[in-house]
């Protein structure tokens, strides 16, 4: 299949979404409409390296389709590397970037016949909430969704109160955030720890009322996995320690 073709898009808007996070918000002035599946990324051309291969810097895509010719990426800051201080210091509302996209299979399957666990950390949630808006705004079936953050502060978390009141309003859907360096306040839903704690927690339930309603062997269960190394290592060894099968279990690094 060949890659989409390198297109101009303009930065329309410029969002700080936490203290080391900014929103970038694109349009693509040549299309009428930029369309892609959630869970898919583009990539940014950026001028901070002669070799191309070490100019690109690839995000996944935090809106949901609209039918637009725009869309949105989240990004944390690497003080370390190259591509986002660039960003920090050269982009503004009008800038110009070359990018292309959309790509990627991390997008989710045609049907929705099991419970799905979207599992993240950091700026790994941005194809959740693509996910998660378009399911609400087309009506699809679905069953469970549970969208688990893993943060460290409470002024990591990204999207906080958009995704309560998503959770509000979209039946069978949960957004758990848990804060591995915080005492987190149970009123609002939140979790002290990391993310395997809660994920297994919730199988450990869904397999009690899967064998109570007169299941057998483990309780049919989808996840995603979408973040930093260690925990997406983490996570597939222990989902296949319980015993699922990896083919379940879809993953996309982020850095």
């Amino acid at each position: 299949m060949a890659l989409p073709e390198w297109v101009t898009g303009v930065v329309t808007n410029i969002v700080d979404e936490t203290y080391n996070t900014k929103r970038f918000f694109f349009e693509i002035p040549s299309m009428e409409r930029f369309d892609f599946e959630p869970g898919q990324f583009v990539t940014l051309d950026l001028p901070i390296h002669e070799q191309k291969n070490k100019r690109w810097r690839s995000y996944s895509i935090a809106s949901a389709p609209s039918g637009s010719n725009t869309f949105e990426l989240v990004i944390v800051l690497n003080e370390a590397g190259a591509g986002t201080p660039w960003l920090w210091q050269h982009v503004n509302v009008g800038t110009e970037l070359t990018l292309r996209g959309p790509q990627g299979k991390f997008t989710l399957p045609a049907e929705l016949d099991k419970p799905l666990y979207l599992i993240c950390t950091g700026t790994g949630i941005a194809p959740f909430r693509s996910m998660v808006h378009h399911l609400h705004s087309t009506g699809k079936a679905h069953q469970p969704i549970y969208l688990i953050f893993g943060c460290r502060k409470f002024n990591d978390t990204l999207y906080g109160s958009e995704l309560r009141e998503l959770q509000d309003a979209m039946p069978g859907f949960r957004y758990i955030p848990t804060y591995s360096r915080e005492q987190a306040d149970n009123h609002l839903l939140q979790r002290t720890g990391y993310v395997h704690n809660v994920y297994e927690e919730l199988l450990l339930a869904q397999q009690q009322q899967h064998l109570a309603a007169g299941g057998a062997g483990l309780a049919p269960a989808r996840f995603f996995l979408c973040g930093w190394k260690n925990m997406i290592d983490e996570a597939r060894q222990r989902l296949t320690a319980i015993g699922y099968d990896k083919k379940d279990i879809h993953f996309e690094l982020y850095g």
